[in-house]
């Protein structure tokens, strides 16, 4: 089997975005600024009544693979989709975009998972899911030589919603650690953190060496109103820890050191979808090519700055032009 840099496991999400207004929202009676979950009926509801939405495929640590794919890394991905049109979608868009995925799918049962993202002008997204197909997730799914040729497994957060699914990121940090590769985290949600905080805990102690966070997640984690606080605990368990802080930019923990990294704003932000999941793109490709600390967060928060300088998801400038244009000096 071919080697790959990273292997993302996560959801196989359909993203559907819309802009709307504040009194969208309110409205809806939505949790602004978080993740919730809905129902099959509810997300019906939303696909049927509202119009103009762009559908890309999706998922938090999906998109990190894709990030990586257009920094010209070599990425997989496993995640489990339907055999109906939303799941071929998603299927076709990830291999066109560098990824490579042959994750078996369903023939029956629920369909493929969806993520209404609701973006205000104030650019902060809501977003409701539809897990679907992606809580089917099981150990039969994680390839033992796939995990074994990739560097980096890089695990999903939201994936511990699911008994089946938790059992799969546990084999594969498993095997990962057996062949002397690294395993990643990303916590995903504060509310996420907060049903599954001593799990995440243990799980992080037992099988991650480079965690992402943001100042929410981490300080949910430990339950600190004080984010320093919450910083020198979790860089007490990992080798790396990455945490972000919005536009006040990002602190990396590492080796009893740490650094800051400068947000990157290329333009007026429009849209904070995948803002997460580049960084992590960005950090995982600079250390899979042994690049410094330093450099690999300053890839980070460059491909971040593209993403939130438009709407949706994908890279709209080619970033390791722009990458190389920003590290000059590097």
């Amino acid at each position: 089997m071919q080697q790959f840099d990273l292997l993302g496991i996560g959801n196989s999400v359909v993203d559907v975005l819309y802009q709307v207004d504040e009194e969208f929202i309110k409205k809806n009676k939505l949790d602004k600024g978080v993740m919730t979950l809905i129902n099959d009926e509810k997300a019906e509801k939303f696909y049927s009544s509202l119009k103009n939405g762009l559908e890309i495929a999706g998922g938090s640590v999906a998109n990190s693979t894709v990030g990586f794919a257009s920094l010209s890394g070599n990425p997989a991905f496993i995640g489990k989709i339907k055999d109906d049109s939303l799941g071929k979608s998603f299927s076709k868009s990830l291999k066109d975009l560098g990824v490579f995925y042959d994750t078996k799918p369903i023939k029956d049962g629920p369909g493929t998972a969806r993520c209404f993202v609701f973006v205000t002008p104030d650019a902060q997204r809501t977003m409701n899911t539809y897990i679907g197909a992606c809580s089917l997730l099981s150990p039969e799914d994680i390839h033992e030589k796939l995990v074994e040729n990739s560097k980096i497994s890089y695990l999903e957060g939201y994936c511990w919603e699911e008994q089946l699914a938790k059992e799969s990121l546990v084999k594969a940090a498993e095997i990962a650690h057996k062949s002397d590769n690294k395993v990643s985290l990303t916590l995903s949600d504060p509310f996420c953190v907060k049903r599954h905080r001593n799990e995440f805990k243990e799980l992080i102690k037992k099988h991650v060496d480079i965690l992402f966070a943001n100042e929410f997640e981490i300080k949910e984690l430990f339950e600190s109103d004080n984010f320093e606080d919450a910083a020198k605990e979790i860089s007490s368990m990992v080798e790396i820890a990455v945490l972000t802080r919005g536009k006040d930019g990002a602190k990396i923990y590492y080796d009893n050191e740490s650094c800051e990294i400068k947000p990157r704003v290329l333009g007026s932000v429009k849209d904070t979808t995948g803002a997460g999941d580049l960084f992590a793109a960005g950090f995982l490709y600079g250390i899979c090519n042994k690049f410094s600390i330093l450099k690999s967060g300053n890839i980070a928060s460059i491909s971040a700055g593209e993403i939130i300088s438009h709407f949706g998801a994908r890279s709209e400038q080619n970033l390791n032009e722009l990458i190389k244009k920003e590290l000059k000096d590097q």
